[in-house]
This record gives structure tokens, C-alpha cells and sequence, in this order.
């Protein structure tokens, strides 16, 4: 059974991926197919619902072309934790907002 935490971070790391794909004028159908995986499993792991192993990160990377680190980066700790981490959840959920808010600007 997930934990509390185990949770959040996914649903955050799942926001985040969603923001990605968003970000980049993609359809969760378009994305499926570069990333090699079904709708519905993008579905999940963007709800939060399933978690995205290292492989499925990597390739998130290529086609966003950016570096695996930064999208781990929703799912890490921060400083390796130096940061308490209510305070790595805080910056996670700003940067969420900030990205969101980039989203409704485009819209």
C-alpha cells in the first residue's frame, strides 16, 4: 500500500508530466505514441495513478528535450535532502502553479 507521500509525489510528478506534454502542444494520444506506451498508461501516470519507471523518463526527456533530471526533479528530494521536505514539497507545488499558469496563458 502507497504511502501519504508516496501518493503526493506521484500525483505532482504526474502534474508535472501532464504540464510537459501541454507545454509542448501534444495530445496524450500523440505523446503515447512517441513514448511507445498506451493512452490509458499515460493517463494513469499522469493523474498519479501509476508511477513512471527511469526507461519511460528517459524518453519523456528525448521527446521534450530536456534532461531526465529535470523532470526527476518533481520526484527527488531536493539537495539530496538538506531541505526539509515540506519545503521541497513547497517549491515543487510553486513551479507546479508557474507552469500551470503558463498553460492558461496559452489558452
Amino acid at each position: 500500500m502507497k504511502t501519504k507521500t508516496e501518493n503526493k509525489d506521484a500525483t505532482e510528478l504526474g502534474e508535472a508530466l501532464r504540464l510537459f506534454r501541454v507545454f509542448h502542444d501534444m495530445t496524450l494520444s500523440q505523446l503515447a505514441k512517441e513514448l511507445d506506451v498506451s493512452a490509458s498508461f499515460l493517463s494513469a501516470i499522469e493523474t498519479g495513478k501509476k508511477k513512471p519507471n527511469l526507461s519511460l523518463v528517459d524518453k519523456y526527456a528525448e521527446v521534450f528535450n530536456t534532461s531526465p533530471s529535470a523532470i526527476m526533479f518533481f520526484r527527488e528530494e531536493l539537495g539530496s535532502s538538506r531541505l526539509p521536505a515540506s519545503v521541497s514539497s513547497q517549491i515543487r507545488a510553486k513551479l507546479i502553479k508557474f507552469m500551470q499558469a503558463i498553460e492558461h496563458g496559452r489558452n
